[in-house]
């Protein structure tokens, strides 16, 4: 999988900006906000239709302008695509493949496969749960593209269910109440189990992979473990128990849910546990230790992905050296080599060995704008 071109118009302070990539590996150099980050972004956006930044459509297009596109020429065994983005200020965007506009989200994804890991991962750790939520989902898109349909059906039950909460609670009787919710409730059971066993089975492939590599970073001092821990109980292999579970754990929250006028009970309330010896790894150790943790995940869903779709996927690394201390460092890049398609933000090159330098493609960028000379910046 490789990624040949890409080509920005009017994305994020990018006016009309193409950049061929020559070498298996893309050094990116310059001052914060140049833009290093937001070509990065795009390729993300192409891989997943999603941002870690999690920003709205209009906050992607640039100041001024009504709508964004990007485009990009991918290398696969199967042959070369071109995939195109198109986000408008409105919010209605589209894709289109091979110049064919593409009706259905699940079949656009999957065509490019990439990794994102940024300094913003580190909140994996020490974040809340809908971070984590938010990381699994994306890596279930990529494993699985339909799961990007799955999961909007259930964003959009939830939403309408809530807002039915909030707009009917004080005005309907008991009964109609009731009856109206039984409806919602039906679907959001039959959704929200197709999103809790599919969870699950990521978590279960995951771990192993996970933990191998933590034990090699760690030296084997440290022992990482991955939980699902779904807010409906979870019976493996048992679709059937699942959403019987869920409807009664509705029905549990019922007058709580009344009260606060909002959905207690799904998948959106659902934790990923990381656990270093035995021990809950936000309230663990040190941030070095909590950086292993997050570049073993990495690493893993690198490992993963490539495992499912049979090639590797791009590696996007996001001002993360900076982060990392000098024996990460090397961990991360050595498992790198030429092994994935890797772009690398950077404020400078001091983290790079001669070998990296000499074999990397080098690009300055300032200003939205990018250029292979030094004199540039």
């Amino acid at each position: 999988m490789y990624l040949k071109s890409i080509h920005l118009r009017q994305f994020r302070n990018y006016q009309d900006q193409k950049v061929e990539f020559t070498a298996a590996k893309t050094i990116l150099v310059g001052n914060n906000a140049q833009g290093k980050s937001n070509l990065l972004e795009a390729v993300e956006l192409l891989a997943t239709l999603r941002s870690h930044r999690l920003s709205r459509d209009r906050d992607l297009v640039r100041s001024g302008e009504p709508t964004a596109q990007i485009n990009a020429t991918l290398e696969r065994d199967t042959g070369t695509s071109d995939l195109t983005l198109t986000l408008r200020r409105n919010g209605r965007r589209s894709v289109a493949l091979n110049g064919e506009s593409v009706r259905r989200q699940m079949d656009f994804l999957g065509v490019l496969n990439a990794v994102q890991f940024s300094s913003l991962d580190l909140e994996l750790v020490r974040g809340g749960p809908e971070g984590r939520r938010n990381w699994l989902d994306t890596l279930l898109i990529q494993l699985e593209p339909i799961y990007a349909h799955i999961l909007q059906q259930y964003n959009q039950v939830l939403r309408q269910r809530n807002a039915f909460l909030k707009r009917h609670v004080e005005t309907l009787p008991a009964k109609s109440l009731q009856s109206e919710l039984a409806l919602w409730d039906a679907q959001l059971a039959t959704i929200g189990t197709s999103v809790i066993r599919r969870r699950h089975r990521a978590i279960q492939r995951l771990t192993p992979i996970a933990a191998a590599w933590h034990a090699s970073i760690s030296g084997s001092t440290e022992i990482l473990q991955i939980k699902y821990a779904p807010n409906v109980p979870l019976t493996p292999n048992n679709p059937e128990a699942v959403h019987s579970d869920f409807l009664d754990k509705i029905q549990q929250r019922a007058v709580a849910e009344i009260y606060r006028g909002t959905t207690l009970v799904g998948p959106h309330r659902d934790e990923v546990e990381l656990i270093i010896n035995q021990t809950p790894a936000r309230q663990y150790g040190s941030q070095g230790q909590q950086r292993t943790l997050v570049l073993a995940l990495k690493l893993a869903e690198l490992q993963l992905i490539e495992d499912v779709v049979k090639e590797p996927p791009l590696l996007l690394l996001d001002d993360v050296l900076a982060e990392l201390d000098p024996s990460r460092q090397n961990q991360l890049l050595d498992a790198i080599q030429d092994r994935f398609q890797t772009l690398i933000t950077t404020t400078h090159l001091g983290s790079f060995n001669s070998p990296w330098l000499n074999s990397s493609q080098i690009l300055f960028v300032k200003a939205g704008e990018i250029s292979s000379t030094v004199n540039f910046c």
